[in-house]
């Protein structure tokens, strides 16, 4: 059976690993350091999956299909480009597409998690010493 061509053009999904971000010698604080920055493609939740997920107590609000990469897991947290958290609930790997995807579902964060941004110290400017001025003799 010949391999369907996959197209990953409906937006991009920022993944998240969820760990401790204070600073060291702070109280642990979760949070979420940025992973992943993928593209893709958003499948439509079937009335099969949707009712599945209901009946775990989980609303499936997503499912996107990305290029697969093996280390974004089950436990990580997706910001698609609606800018709401996401935490993947299911990871599946289909066989049959060229180049090979993954399809995340995805359920909606009732309490969000506070992103990790490294602070960039920026080093004072010098202003350069002016030459000598050309009205002095």
């Amino acid at each position: 059976m010949p391999q369907k061509t996959q197209t990953f053009n409906d937006g991009i999904v920022n993944i998240y690993s969820v760990g401790n971000i204070a600073e060291p010698g702070n109280m642990p604080q979760e949070g979420l350091t940025l992973k992943r920055t993928l593209r893709y493609h958003e499948r439509t939740v079937g009335l099969t999956r949707f009712y599945t997920a209901l009946q775990a107590n989980v609303e499936v609000k997503y499912v996107l299909r990305c290029p697969r990469l093996r280390d974004v897991s089950a436990q990580d947290v997706a910001i698609p480009n609606d800018g709401k958290q996401y935490k993947i609930s299911l990871i599946q790997y289909p066989e049959d597409t060229d180049p090979p995807v993954m399809d995340i579902t995805l359920e909606e964060l009732i309490a969000v998690y506070d992103i990790y941004q490294p602070e960039v110290v920026e080093e004072p400017v010098e202003p350069e010493p002016e030459e000598g001025d050309p009205d002095e003799p």
